[in-house]
């Protein structure tokens, strides 16, 4: 199967040389995503708004790539302060309370002090 590769639009993707997502047969591999709105390159305070902004850049991803959030497998959530993930919560069980995909939460630091949250995903397509 031909390997498709998306992009978000952001410069990060080209400086640093990767994709957003890569869909590689019935899979979708979408990259560490943050907080960070693609369209100004603006980015939330608080790790809430940020999860937020997460979530929509991934469903817009995973729409591009002919999936959706729905069929998300596997989710794995960086935080440079975990003591912030359970203020996640509520607007990760908004995205994700009926799909229930298996998740790692590790704390680590992110490329950017700004950054808040960074998740990735892995989907069916």
């Amino acid at each position: 199967m031909a390997r498709k590769l998306i992009s978000s639009g952001s410069s990060f993707e080209k400086e640093m040389g990767y994709s957003r997502a890569v869909v590689q047969g019935d899979w979708v591999f979408v990259s560490g995503t943050t907080g960070f709105n693609y369209e100004d390159m603006t980015i939330a305070f608080d790790v809430v708004n940020q999860t937020e902004q997460c979530l929509k850049n991934i469903e817009g991803v995973l729409e591009q790539a002919g999936s959706s959030m729905s069929k998300i497998v596997r989710i794995t959530y960086i935080l440079p302060d975990a003591s912030e993930f359970e203020q996640c919560w509520p607007v990760l069980k908004k995205y994700l309370g009926e799909v229930r995909p298996a998740a790692t939460m590790f704390a680590a630091g992110l490329s950017d002090p700004r950054m808040k949250i960074e998740i990735q995903v892995t989907a069916l397509n």
